[in-house]
């Protein structure tokens, strides 16, 4: 069994929610107005989703797009959305989206860490970080970083980062982070980032807890109908024996598979639930605090409903402070003192 400083907190709370639940579900009753939120990847697969909910609830919704024309393209005819400029692997744009926001004096109540890639190629960015750990992780620890000020504006702000069950593959390789010294394995890459992301909600919720800013980590689960795997090597998904020879899915599998309502839900109850008052840096999926995997959960890939549960190395407090320490080295980013 592994040894870690745990969150006692990391074990369900028997929300009442399950796998099926959606957002519609998790966000009724729920009111918003005048809550600014900024979700990133807010235009596409659950981001959209994501999107759409807080909305409907009453929310300003800040959308950053690398891609604009895709976001308005996407975003049309949703009212109380803004579409802002911002790439997650270059430095200068995660900077100047965030002096944008900061300009506007706006508390903001919910930060949606929700874009993400998976399964890429070896790729790096100006700074020689491989693109996954840049992505997923990297850049979203500047953008938080940099929105720090309004965020404790608003005295009970969220922050909750779209992590995956994909942590399990990895935990955070600390000597060579950036496969230098290594062969570069796209599932390893992936599952270090999504540690990341946990270890991330870990040590920022223990350092922001005391400015009102609570932190959460999200799987959303297996969904059906996003891109987010559009680059993914086919062979991957066959040897996990989720499709078949020709590449198509196999049936019995796609019936398991989450819709992208059902996929969003946990994020948006995680930024919007007060049944998670008063808590935070844990790792949630199917609406509820997931349970401590501690290798006792069998796994399988051609039945997401396994797919559960949370190492523990990826919510380790040594980790999560010794990620947080590198972090700013390779960002060259200091959070501002609490």
């Amino acid at each position: 069994m592994e040894l870690i400083k745990q969150n006692t907190t990391q074990k369900s709370i028997a929300s009442g929610f399950h796998t099926s639940s959606t957002t519609t579900d998790v966000i009724n009753g729920i009111d918003l107005t005048g809550k600014i939120a900024i979700v990133t990847g807010g235009y596409a697969g659950i981001g959209l989703e994501t999107t759409k909910t807080l909305t409907s609830a009453g929310a300003t919704v800040i959308v950053p797009a690398r891609n604009t024309a895709k976001a308005m393209k996407n975003l049309a005819g949703i009212r109380n959305v803004e579409v802002e400029v911002l790439d997650l692997m270059n430095p200068k744009s995660i900077d100047a989206f965030a002096k944008t926001f900061l300009a506007s004096q706006r508390p903001l109540y919910l930060l949606i860490n929700n874009a993400g890639i998976m399964w890429v190629p070896l790729t790096r960015d100006a700074r020689g970080y491989e693109s996954q750990l840049a992505t997923n992780h990297l850049g979203h620890f500047q953008l938080t970083a940099r929105l720090w000020p309004a965020l404790k504006k608003a005295n009970g702000a969220r922050v909750v980062n779209v992590s995956s069950f994909g942590h399990q593959m990895a935990p955070f390789n600390f000597d060579d982070p950036n496969f230098l010294h290594r062969d570069y394995e796209t599932l390893q890459g992936y599952g270090q980032s999504k540690t990341a992301n946990n270890l991330f909600t870990v040590e920022l919720d223990n350092r922001g807890k005391e400015v009102n800013i609570r932190s959460f980590a999200v799987h959303p689960g297996s969904v059906n109908g996003t891109d987010l795997g559009r680059v993914a090597p086919m062979e991957l998904f066959q040897q996990m024996g989720t499709h078949d020879a020709n590449g198509n899915i196999f049936e019995s599998v796609a019936a398991t598979l989450k819709t992208i309502p059902q996929g969003a839900a946990t994020s948006v109850w995680c930024a919007t639930s007060p049944d998670l008052n008063d808590m935070g840096g844990v790792y949630c999926e199917n609406c509820d605090v997931a349970d401590v995997d501690n290798g006792s959960i069998e796994h399988k890939y051609d039945d997401p409903a396994s797919l559960r549960g949370v190492r523990p190395y990826s919510i380790d407090a040594e980790s999560a402070a010794k990620l947080w320490t590198l972090s700013e080295e390779m960002t060259g980013v200091l959070f501002p003192a609490v």
